[in-house]
């Protein structure tokens, strides 16, 4: 039910155009600020898991690995993707509830 709804979520947010997804794209809207959170497939390299985990602590991001690269792709209209960023404040605060089961 959960992961539905996160689904769904990052669906309309892709759809809104709040999504960047793509490896450079997440850094680079990280480093300018526009990042509001950060969500990691958990099926990602543990590489890319790091750096991601370690890039969220530094610019004070929520954090998530949830999902499978194919599921998350799939969640956005894309071929397969190993981390995406969410640039809205609201849709952020959203799925941040969700996944903390508030």
């Amino acid at each position: 039910m959960k992961e539905q709804r996160v689904m769904s979520l990052l669906g309309l947010a892709q759809k809104a155009g709040k999504i960047v997804s793509g490896e450079l794209a997440v850094e680079k809207a990280v480093r300018s600020g526009k990042a509001k959170l950060i969500v990691v497939a958990a099926d990602g390299s543990d590489n890319t898991k790091k750096a991601y985990q370690n890039m969220a602590a530094y610019y004070k991001l929520p954090f998530y690995e949830i999902l499978s690269k194919d599921v998350l792709g799939q969640c956005i209209g894309k071929h397969n993707r190993a981390a995406l960023a969410v640039i809205d404040e609201g849709f952020s605060r959203s799925l941040d509830s969700i996944l903390n089961g508030k």
